[in-house]
């Protein structure tokens, strides 16, 4: 999971259990979603997978 690219579909931010939509198993898959850092990212926003907290929860950061 660490490095799958994704887009955000419910509010990431501190404090805040965002949304997060994924490739998995050739499919596309929602997962719970966590900051990595201390910012907030808005609907819509590319991100990049940092950590992996099974079974549906990720730590993301904006992509590049």
């Amino acid at each position: 999971m660490v490095g799958k690219r994704g887009r955000v579909i419910g509010r990431v931010g501190p404090g805040i259990v965002g949304e997060v939509m994924l490739p998995v198993r050739g499919a596309t898959e929602a997962f719970y979603a966590y900051p990595a850092t201390d910012e907030v990212i808005e609907v819509g926003t590319p991100v990049v997978v940092v950590e992996f907290d099974p079974p549906r929860t990720v730590y993301v950061a904006r992509a590049i």
